[in-house]
């Protein structure tokens, strides 16, 4: 125990739910031994209170930071705007130069507005949707943040978002009138989805999808899709707030010709700093000026500086090719450890988004067991690895072959069928969970 957890048991006196994000928390990762709060960090490294360094094998800041951790270039371009004032009575050019920017890598889009956030930004875009249609209805593949919009989902059924990556997320607190107004489909389930929609027919006004995270789409899928918006003159969001700029320059829907009329970027598209944005047609997007989308940190001058010098970097370095090449690397060493160690585990994800998830008996203790040994030996790890600019050839190999030894360590123990007893603390969460 040290300042970082000392500190987390203040911040659960202080904070409702201990941190601003569900996916921070420490409870999701180690209970009671993970180094709730950072110091510094730079590259893949990370910096606690008591100084100890870690290597952010993980999620390098919940997928934000796809260059690093402080990266010198987007440093550099956002000290300058700082320095020229970050906020104004009048608007900040940078958000034009970035509308042009964002409108030439997707040919397709002819507008586009901002946000400083994901979840703000897809609900943004749903709005612009309805407002568009004239119709309520939401059809959604995908997790698409916190706002009522997608939690009321579990108003009609508890368990509707459970599929959606994070189980048992409460809609406490979402007005019950908003049931029945949105509903999921599994990923590739075009028979699901054309349910829903000979269902609710005449009154889907939007269709929100993820565009990629464990699996590749299948084109009657997607083909589906689009046929069902433009047939019945609905709005097709694609979420890239995740998956953008990992596999390609750009969304991922244009590596698999997913024709959409909104997508929505933020996490990657500005490496860390606050920015979202919503493109799309010109003539879905002009309904943006019929309903009241408007906020004051919205036209700050950080988030869309960063942006231009993270896509400008992206670009230079070709960083796509990177992040795949990593990824690859990353799930054939999980593979390899494993089958080495009689350890069945199932691997998922695009290169750059890996995950890996125990089979069999007690699979949470199993990764909690796991996050704690690997910590042991420096590393912030778990079962997903997001890929960064900043892991080096030598990170992977170093990870890999502490994660070997790990493995090695939990195939011995697990044959007397009592891993639990080798924690050093609870279990970890698997979902939304009220802290006590």
């Amino acid at each position: 125990m040290g300042k970082s957890q000392d500190l987390y048991k203040k911040a659960k006196a202080l904070i409702p739910g201990g941190t601003q994000l569900l996916s921070k928390r420490p409870e999701m990762f180690l209970p009671d031994l993970w180094p709730a709060y950072y110091e510094k960090a730079k590259g893949c490294e990370v910096w606690d209170l008591d100084g100890n360094k870690y290597i952010d094998m993980i999620t390098m800041g919940i997928g934000a930071c796809i260059l690093g951790y402080s990266d010198d270039n987007v440093n550099t371009a956002v000290k300058n705007i700082i320095d020229k004032g970050s906020m104004s009575i009048l608007n900040a050019p940078e958000e034009v130069e970035l509308a042009e920017l964002l409108c030439a890598l997707h040919p397709w889009a002819g507008m586009v507005r901002y946000t400083r956030g994901g979840g703000e930004a897809v609900t943004v875009a749903v709005r612009i949707a309805r407002a568009k249609t004239k119709k309520d209805k939401v059809l959604f593949c995908g997790y698409h943040g916190w706002h009522d919009w997608y939690l009321s989902a579990n108003l009609s059924e508890d368990r509707a978002l459970d599929g959606h990556l994070l189980p048992g997320l409460a809609p406490r607190g979402v007005p019950r009138a908003l049931r029945g107004s949105s509903y999921p489909f599994v990923y590739n389930d075009t028979k699901g989805l054309k349910n829903l929609v000979d269902k609710f027919k005449n009154e889907i006004g939007v269709i929100v999808l993820e565009a990629i995270r464990n699996v590749e789409p299948e084109k009657e899928f997607i083909n589906a899709i689009m046929e069902v918006t433009r047939e019945l003159g609905v709005v097709f969001i694609v979420d890239e707030i995740t998956s953008g700029w990992r596999l390609n320059l750009g969304g991922a829907h244009l590596l698999y010709k997913i024709e959409p009329d909104i997508a929505v970027f933020a996490k990657s598209i500005s490496n860390g700093f606050p920015m979202g944005a919503i493109i799309g047609k010109e003539e879905v997007m002009e309904a943006a000026q019929d309903t009241f989308i408007s906020s004051t940190y919205w036209t700050e001058r950080i988030g869309p500086t960063a942006a231009l010098a993270t896509i400008k970097k992206l670009r230079e370095n070709n960083v796509s090719n990177h992040l795949v090449a990593v990824g690859e690397k990353i799930q054939e060493g999980w593979k390899t450890a494993a089958a080495k160690n009689g350890i069945p585990i199932e691997v998922s994800g695009i290169y750059p988004l890996s995950h890996f998830n125990f089979q069999g008996k007690k699979p949470l203790v199993l990764k909690t067991l796991f996050t704690q040994l690997m910590l042991e030996k420096g590393y912030l790890a778990s079962n997903s690895f997001y890929a960064s600019y900043a892991h080096k050839e030598d990170h992977v190999k170093g990870y890999l072959m502490a994660a070997d030894e790990v493995f090695s360590f939990i195939s011995r123990i697990m044959r007397d069928g009592k891993p639990e007893n080798y924690l050093k603390g609870p279990v970890c969460h698997s979902g939304f969970k009220r802290l006590t």
